[in-house]
């Protein structure tokens, strides 16, 4: 079904991104990804077929470099039939502590970068009848303390893919935002500080998370089935129904999760 197909994904050298961009290649797919690192990209680019996949360095919190992006695939490959807005940062630092500059990068990153590319990928994606994606978060669903501004970015991603889906209904074009739990990953090594610096290190126990290559597995089966909604990991969907049913519970679960001694240490 995936041969011929193109599929577009941000943010690929890295964790999910580059799990998805791998197993997309395998399933027949032409694939063309975006990132920062021009070290990675390359890497990437030396394993594969120049024909089958298309790097180019780009950060998505820039309009102009998500349009670049967007056409030079158009121009190149003729369409997109799947989109997978899957570049996003994160971050750690409690809210009083933190510079307007993280909160502000989050978002541009998040969900900025999945409008740039959506809006300028759209007339493609429905004249082929495709599907748009998003990677988003638990914390779209449940506020993550330490991560307001995480929290804020995929809150707003979901509102907004779920406006889009509505829009889109009667198109042809199926679109879906995914929520994974922790999944080992570089998001918490790259997440930023209370200065907006990558803090380099992860705080939690990586081997204990679902790995990259299941997630990006579940992802592109629910791209498949034209899926609405993608909730992974069991601890992700307990979250988001005690959330709703049970949110002051919930409230306290959570802050014990993250807290010790009333200092953040996850």
């Amino acid at each position: 079904m995936l041969n011929g197909k193109i599929v577009v994904i941000t943010g690929g050298s890295d964790g999910i991104g580059k799990a998805l961009v791998e197993l997309y290649l395998k399933k027949g797919a032409r694939v063309a990804t975006c990132g920062r690192s021009k070290e990675k990209l390359g890497r990437l680019k030396a394993s594969y077929n120049p024909e089958q996949l298309l790097a180019i360095e780009a950060d998505v919190s820039r309009k102009e470099d998500c349009e670049r992006f967007v056409q030079s695939v158009i121009s190149q490959w003729g369409g997109i039939d799947i989109l997978i807005n899957n570049a996003g940062i994160s971050m750690r630092a409690l809210f009083r502590d933190t510079e307007f500059e993280t909160l502000r990068r989050v978002m541009e990153v998040n969900f900025w970068g999945t409008v740039y590319c959506t809006k300028y990928a759209l007339d493609s994606l429905l004249d082929r009848k495709g599907s748009i994606v998003a990677v988003s978060s638990i914390a779209g669903f449940r506020g993550l303390p330490g991560r307001s501004g995480y929290s804020a970015s995929k809150y707003a991603m979901n509102g907004w893919m779920e406006s889009l889906r509505t829009e889109l209904l009667d198109s042809g074009v199926n679109v879906l935002w995914v929520c994974p739990g922790f999944t080992t990953s570089n998001i918490r090594n790259a997440a930023l500080n209370k200065d907006a610096q990558p803090q380099g290190e992860s705080p939690m126990d990586e081997s204990k998370m679902m790995s990259a290559q299941e997630c990006a597995q579940r992802i592109a089966d629910a791209v498949e089935k034209r899926r609405r909604t993608l909730v992974l990991t069991f601890t992700g969907k307990r979250t988001v129904w005690m959330n709703k049913l049970i949110p002051g519970l919930t409230d306290k679960l959570v802050r014990k999760f993250f807290f010790k001694d009333g200092i953040l240490v996850q």
